[in-house]
């Protein structure tokens, strides 16, 4: 992941606090402003001294900052890099930042030889695309592909222990974690968005399944729902396939009646796959329908389609491995 560093250099308290606000992961500013800048919150402040800035106009720039990287120092470009001479710096050491004064350098910085930068540093002229930078290169985890899937059977399963997995952040209709029996089959069930005569919405909640139920994580892995709790990142979908982070704040586990819902996708060549969950037998828990919509198990049937999203199997500690495995 990205660091974002602003460059509150001139110091200006407003835009310092804009910052922290924003979410930066560190304040970059003059060694005399390094106190001012932690009067204002918890955060990494940097002075120039500990990330310099090196022009990058000619060959010898490029040598010199190469040198530096090597010898084990952090540095940062200064505003105008150019893409193959950054592309040449990178390929020979880490710890690199670039300077960035508007939203799109700082994507694109972030992308240079499908790796970017290890350091965004956003400089005051960018203080409006803040917010828009550290959501695109921090929360954004780019686009995952959902398929489409035909429910074909809701059972009832009897009691068992549930995950309801209350989020810090507010989510939106069409967004929701990646549940299912297996890493490879997982299904896009919706946050509980929807409010009923009974019951109010609560947007930051998924009611996410059975204890035993692999979620997608970020960085391509997953883990037991059982084993999630405060604190740690999870991965939101939405109906699109736009995914984003957000943290757990509470897990809550307890005895409820689950159902088990089965779909099947049909690969291009003809084959069925077939994937489980197992859900609460409640109103209020919902599928995702292909229009982004969610759906109800109480009202779900044979026959409908839902979003889910297909891989390929073997997981172990949640991290990807080649293993012929089957899940059923």
């Amino acid at each position: 992941m990205k660091k974002i560093i602003f460059k509150a250099v001139p110091f200006n308290k407003d835009l310092v606090t804009l910052a922290l606000e924003s979410g930066v992961d560190a304040v970059l500013t003059e060694a005399a402003k390094v106190d001012a800048v932690r009067a204002l919150g918890r955060v990494e402040v940097l002075s120039e001294a500990d990330l310099p800035t090196l022009p990058l106009a000619s060959k010898a720039d490029e040598e010199a900052a190469v040198a530096q990287l090597k010898a084990g120092r952090q540095v940062s470009l200064a505003k105008g890099w150019e893409i193959i001479p950054v592309e040449n710096i990178l390929a020979q050491g880490g710890g690199l930042g670039l300077e960035c004064e508007s939203l799109d350098r700082a994507v694109l910085a972030a992308g240079i030889l499908e790796r970017g930068a290890d350091m965004i540093v956003v400089l005051p002229e960018a203080a409006g695309d803040l917010k828009k930078i550290v959501a695109e290169l921090k929360l954004s985890q780019g686009r995952m592909e959902l398929q489409r899937a035909e429910v074909t059977e809701i059972v009832s399963a009897g009691l068992g222990h549930r995950v309801c997995v209350d989020t810090i952040s507010m989510l939106r209709r069409g967004q929701g974690m990646l549940i299912g029996n297996s890493s490879a089959f997982t299904f896009l069930v919706h946050a509980e968005t929807e409010s009923n005569p009974y019951v109010a919405a609560r947007p930051f909640r998924v009611n996410a399944g059975a204890v035993h139920a692999y979620a997608v994580l970020p960085g391509d892995k997953t883990c037991y729902l059982e084993e999630l709790s405060a604190g740690r990142e999870v991965l939101i979908v939405g109906a699109d396939g736009s995914t984003s982070l957000t943290s757990v704040g509470r897990v809550k586990v307890e005895v409820r009646p689950m159902l088990k819902i089965t779909a099947r996708v049909k690969t291009a060549d003809g084959c069925d796959v077939t994937g489980q969950v197992f859900l609460q037998n409640a109103e209020t828990i919902r599928v995702t329908g292909v229009d982004g919509k969610p759906i109800s198990v109480v009202t779900l049937k044979p026959g409908d389609e839902i979003l889910v999203r297909t891989d390929a199997a073997g997981r172990h500690f949640g991290m990807r491995i080649c293993e012929d495995i089957k899940e059923a």
